[in-house]
């Protein structure tokens, strides 16, 4: 049995260019999928972030369109309202990534307005992929990777090839206008690879011990992809 950590947002809205607040969170899936395949395996789960907050689920993510259809949406929900971890998350703070075996992140955009500023969150990451453990994060996700630096300041997931929600993508679901920045260009300004696939198809990247999912459809893969660190 393995102990894996979901470093998780806590924001419940994010800040648009013009200043505004727009209503987001974690995207449902990407947490809910992979915390499936990892208890059905087997494994330990714990959930931190920041100020021990319960993680908000974006509204949206909860919906029958986000989820191909109201039965899945209802799994999905029975997930979020009835996980243990979910509802008792630790502070960040108070968390060593020495204390387990990998660490995921979901996404959704409500780490592009916490995690990706977050100390933290970038301490935990940064000694996670400096150590060797299986780091897997998805969709936005990869805002969190932008806190996470080594001793000299620069980011320590600098030069690995990762994917993220794309351009593409933030251009079809109709964000770049209002964003105050795009994912795609802060991790390529940061040093890091990013590799995307078709815009919405799953498509996973593997670097040694970090895997990444570029959007909602890939969770299920990335979750595989992360089961084999562990075997």
């Amino acid at each position: 049995m393995a102990k894996i950590l979901f470093v998780m947002t806590g924001a419940d809205q994010r800040t648009l260019a013009d200043g505004s607040k727009k209503s987001t969170g974690f995207w449902a899936d990407e947490a809910v999928t992979p915390y499936r395949a990892f208890k059905a395996a087997g494994h330990e789960i714990t959930v931190a972030t920041p100020g021990g907050v319960v993680p908000p689920a974006d509204r949206a993510s909860l919906s029958a369109q986000a989820n191909g259809g109201e039965e899945n949406a209802a799994a999905v929900r029975a997930v979020v309202e009835g996980a243990t971890e979910l509802r008792n998350p630790l502070a960040l703070s108070d968390v060593r990534a020495g204390d387990f075996d990998a660490v995921y992140v979901p996404g959704g955009q409500g780490p592009m307005e916490d995690l990706a500023v977050d100390a933290d969150s970038g301490r935990i990451l940064a000694q996670a992929v400096e150590s060797g453990l299986p780091v897997g994060v998805v969709c936005h996700g990869p805002a969190a990777l932008l806190a996470a630096f080594k001793e000299d300041g620069t980011n320590a997931y600098a030069g690995y090839r990762i994917t993220a929600f794309s351009n593409t993508e933030e251009q079809l679901a109709g964000n770049v206008e209002t964003a105050r920045w795009l994912l795609q260009d802060r991790l390529t300004e940061a040093g890091l690879k990013v590799e995307v696939g078709e815009p919405w198809a799953p498509h996973v990247q593997v670097d040694r011990n970090v895997v990444t999912g570029q959007n909602p459809a890939s969770s299920a893969l990335l979750a595989v992809e992360l089961l084999k660190k562990l075997a």
